[in-house]
């Protein structure tokens, strides 16, 4: 691998990419034990509208990542993961095994930044910062 590996026409950023949306990843987790309605799958997620959750789907449709499979009856459209969705289901759930193992660390540095005592007063905030409102 060499360090062009992470620029923006490159596979890695497409990786990225397709993960970096929280519903993405979410929605294909949701999937991973067979086909779902949309209700199912909203019932399974909770938090998600309707509305996000059609674009989601419409989203990794597009990417190849799920299929949807209305038969003659539409109301009994279905969402499934494709063979290539399936092959993402390792790496989620090892971001996950990270998140759940390393989730309190990375809460208490926010929560530290956030401390008035961290922060220097003739500093600016940065774009970005997530102080505000009580943290993220």
């Amino acid at each position: 691998m060499t360090t062009d590996n992470f620029l923006a026409d490159c596979r890695a950023r497409l990786a990225f990419d397709l993960l970096s949306n929280t519903w993405n990843a979410v929605v294909l987790w949701a999937l991973r034990d067979g086909p779902m309605r949309p209700v199912e799958l909203r019932e399974r997620i909770g938090g998600i509208s309707s509305k996000v959750l059609t674009e989601t789907l419409r989203r990794l449709q597009f990417n190849g990542l799920v299929d949807r499979h209305a038969p003659t009856d539409a109301s009994r459209v279905e969402y499934r993961l494709t063979e290539l969705g399936q092959t993402l289901l390792a790496p989620i759930d090892a971001f996950g095994a990270w998140a759940f193992e390393y989730g309190d660390e990375v809460m208490a540095a926010q929560e530290a930044a956030c401390t008035p005592a961290s922060q220097p007063s003739a500093a600016p905030p940065q774009t970005g910062q997530l102080c505000e409102g009580g943290g993220r």
